[in-house]
């Protein structure tokens, strides 16, 4: 055994990882910068809520009900129809939008990846049968599989995860599919093979590894839909329990109150928006920086 070969291997890793920064710390890359930003501001202010919000988000006082935004220094971005915070209930709500986004996509990203990977290393019996599969699920529009998902299980934070990664994790083995039909037949590849080496520690030593890229961007892009996703079955009532402060509840109470207090869909509707920008402008930088296609750009 040749013993350079490890002290290469870290040079060429520690290599590609220089080159990688070089290009992250080009003006190119605005996006990254901006993108990561927010979602580090966001990922702060869910992480510290409990000693940034100016109030507790669940305190009910009727005699403060609907004040305007900036009307009360107290009270920033006003108060709603029970006279709880709105910037409180908008931090506070951070904190689950981001935890249901990030688990269920990371959840969804090892199932769908690991069984793109699977059907497409094996092939015949076992590709066609897993395909069918993704077919059946793509069959049904998200939205309504979500539904129907949430209404058998019953509103919750675990459920709603469940529904999210059950809902997402066909797109991943799709992308994941055509990345290694392209790579089981690269020279590593079949070299581990002639050694001896297992089926799936190949799947996962020497394949899934070159897929990463594109999990990475793909991871991002769906972080952000998962977020409205999220929202749009919190509005529905099929979400977390309505006292558990999330955008997407925020929203679904303001509607009542559209004309008389706007602005208790407008700032969380806002918090929607900010939160899926940064996120989408992270995603579009890091394809910038490792998509190979797109270093002559």
């Amino acid at each position: 055994m040749d013993i350079d070969q490890p002290i290469r291997h870290v040079d060429a890793v520690a290599f590609q990882f220089s080159r990688i920064k070089k290009r992250i710390f080009r003006k190119k890359y605005l996006k990254i910068y901006v993108g990561g930003s927010i979602f580090l501001a966001l990922l702060f202010a869910s992480l510290l809520a409990p000693i940034i919000a100016p109030h507790d988000p669940a305190k009910l006082d009727l005699t403060l009900k609907l004040l305007r935004a900036f009307e009360s220094e107290d009270f920033i971005l006003g108060t709603d129809n029970l006279g709880r915070d709105l910037l409180s209930r908008i931090i506070y709500g951070s904190r689950i939008s981001l935890l249901i986004g990030v688990v269920s996509v990371l959840f969804a990203a090892t199932l769908g990846a690991l069984l793109g990977a699977i059907s497409a290393y094996f092939g015949k019996y076992v590709d066609e049968l897993i395909m069918k599969v993704v077919e059946i699920f793509l069959a049904f529009p998200f939205l309504l599989l979500s539904i129907v998902i949430m209404a058998f299980l019953g509103p919750g934070l675990t459920n709603i995860i469940i529904a999210l990664v059950l809902s997402r994790w066909v797109q991943f083995c799709r992308l994941v599919r055509g990345e290694v039909l392209s790579i089981k037949g690269r020279d590593h590849v079949v070299a581990a093979k002639a050694l001896g080496a297992k089926d799936m520690y190949i799947i996962v030593r020497h394949i899934l590894p070159y897929t990463m890229p594109s999990l990475i961007v793909m991871c991002t892009f769906e972080v952000a839909l998962v977020i409205i996703y999220e929202s749009s079955l919190s509005f529905l009532g099929l979400g977390v329990p309505a006292s558990v402060p999330t955008w997407g509840t925020m929203l679904a109470e303001g509607r009542t109150y559209m004309m008389a207090a706007p602005w208790l869909s407008v700032f969380p509707g806002l918090a929607i928006f900010v939160t899926v920008l940064g996120i989408n402008l992270l995603g579009d930088g890091l394809r910038d920086v490792l998509d190979p296609r797109m270093r002559g750009r």
